[in-house]
């Protein structure tokens, strides 16, 4: 579900308005209520660009083969029945990186300590990495930003990714699922969400189990 965008044509209206506004306090009440609409205005504006900041869409680069390169982002750990998940989604000769998000602890952040954090992520990524083997995916690792969706933009500046796997999201990965619905609206590649249920073995992945986002 993508985010409701500001329509062009609207800008100018809002600015009117703004303006008509700022001139009508003047006009009735003097420098100070002009003053004090100008400062409501420019107030508003502020906290509207800050709860809005432009999204613009992320687009990997090309590619210089005609491999496919998958990136898996790591909202929670792969275990068995992920591991499996993936391996049927990226098949045979599939390149593949994996990232996982560093996230510090607030006493971690107060106290400036933000090995921990990272140790935990390296830690994620060692058990993920070994759980991938086993099902047959070898794949590079790399730890990432904290927030899921700046780690992948960050990543996707350079890594030709064709398509992208979130291991996570749902009822159970608020954090994932959030993750989930805002990449959906700027990758310009397939993305897809892995949530395999704890039963998954030798079975292919479910529509429950594997979500496709459609980006605009």
């Amino acid at each position: 579900m993508s985010e409701p965008a500001l329509k062009a044509w609207k800008l100018p209206f809002i600015v009117a308005a703004i303006a008509v506004a700022i001139v009508l306090g003047f006009y009735l009440g003097g420098p100070g209520l002009g003053m004090a609409v100008g400062g409501l205005a420019a107030g508003t504006i502020v906290v509207m660009a800050i709860r809005h900041p432009p999204r613009p869409a992320i687009v990997p680069p090309l590619a210089g083969d005609s491999r496919r390169h998958v990136l898996i982002v790591l909202a929670r750990a792969v275990d068995d029945a992920a591991a499996g998940a993936v391996a049927r989604v990226l098949g045979r000769d599939a390149d593949a990186l994996l990232i996982s998000p560093c996230r510090s602890r607030f006493l971690d952040r107060w106290a400036c300590d933000l090995d921990a954090g990272r140790h935990r992520a390296q830690r994620a990524l060692v058990l993920s990495a070994a759980t991938l083997a086993k099902a047959g995916v070898h794949a590079t690792a790399r730890v990432g930003d904290e927030d899921l969706v700046q780690m992948t933009e960050d990543v996707l500046r350079t890594y030709p990714a064709t398509e992208v796997l979130l291991v996570g999201g749902g009822e159970q990965d608020p954090r994932g699922e959030e993750a989930a619905m805002a990449l959906g609206t700027r990758l310009r590649v397939p993305l897809r969400a892995i949530q395999p249920s704890p039963e998954v073995t030798s079975r292919s992945p479910t529509s429950s189990e594997l979500r496709a986002f459609t980006s605009p």
